[in-house]
């Protein structure tokens, strides 16, 4: 476990990666044992900028709203941006600006309780046959569901990032053998949920922060927190939509 230093957070500001104070380990925004894919498959996956630079993943609910973590939040919303409609991160599709961010009022950077937080695009998304909204998960998703995570990130711990959109298919974990596994960090919440497998490889850190985890076409979490990359035993934590729906529709008429 770490606990990021002021210092640290404003170098990794600059290298395009939040990194929030907190006692919980950070994903390092990567999918291993994975696979290139295109934007068309996953039309409601965003890019958010800050300073120009790729940061964080998020989900298109709305025509002006995207879901992403709230640890991915730097700054202020003009600081912001989301690129739409682009297997690349860092080209093509369509830059919409942030006009506000809306960070959940019981979001713990210490414990990563309900890391989520809403971006309100300034004008509205246009929708397209590579942009297209998703829906949010209202119920229980059944333990070893298979999930799938997108993100852009590098392929390998301390590798280099992948400019290109990559997906995993990981399998959703009990809240019991989570919490388990990061007993000696906390465990996880009520608002957590996790997927990966015992054996790693494909579990990896589940791609960007902020970005998705889809199971039955549906929005089930936003990548949080996590030990390592790939390693076993410890799968990705995800805060859990069906837990904040309620707080995400009223905050974004959903």
């Amino acid at each position: 476990m770490r606990v990021l230093a002021l210092l640290t957070l404003l170098v990794a500001c600059v290298a395009g990666v939040p990194a929030p104070l907190s006692d919980k380990p950070q994903l390092d925004g990567r999918i291993v044992g994975g696979s290139t894919t295109t934007i068309q498959n996953y039309p409601y996956q965003v890019s958010l900028q800050y300073g120009g630079s790729h940061i964080c993943g998020g989900s298109i609910i709305s025509a002006n709203y995207v879901l992403t973590a709230a640890h991915c939040i730097i700054g202020s919303a003009s600081q912001h941006r989301v690129r739409v409609g682009s297997t690349n991160s860092n080209s093509g599709g369509t830059i919409y600006q942030v006009a506000q961010t809306i960070v959940h009022g019981s979001y713990s950077s210490r414990t990563m309780d309900y890391d989520v937080a809403l971006l309100r695009t300034s004008t509205a998304i246009s929708g397209s046959s590579s942009v297209a909204t998703i829906g949010l998960e209202s119920g229980v998703v059944s333990v070893g569901t298979s999930a799938v995570v997108t993100g852009w990130g590098t392929t390998s711990e301390g590798g280099s990032a992948s400019t290109t959109l990559r997906q995993v298919i990981v399998p959703i974990v009990s809240d019991a053998s989570c919490n388990s596994a990061y007993a000696s960090y906390g465990g996880i919440t009520a608002r957590m949920i996790c997927a990966g497998y015992t054996s790693g490889g494909r579990d990896a850190c589940q791609g960007d922060s902020g970005g998705p985890l889809v199971a039955n076409g549906r929005l089930v979490g936003v990548v949080s927190w996590g030990v390592g990359c790939a390693r076993p035993n410890f799968p990705g934590v995800y805060a859990k939509v069906s837990a904040v729906r309620s707080w995400i529709q009223s905050n974004s008429g959903v």
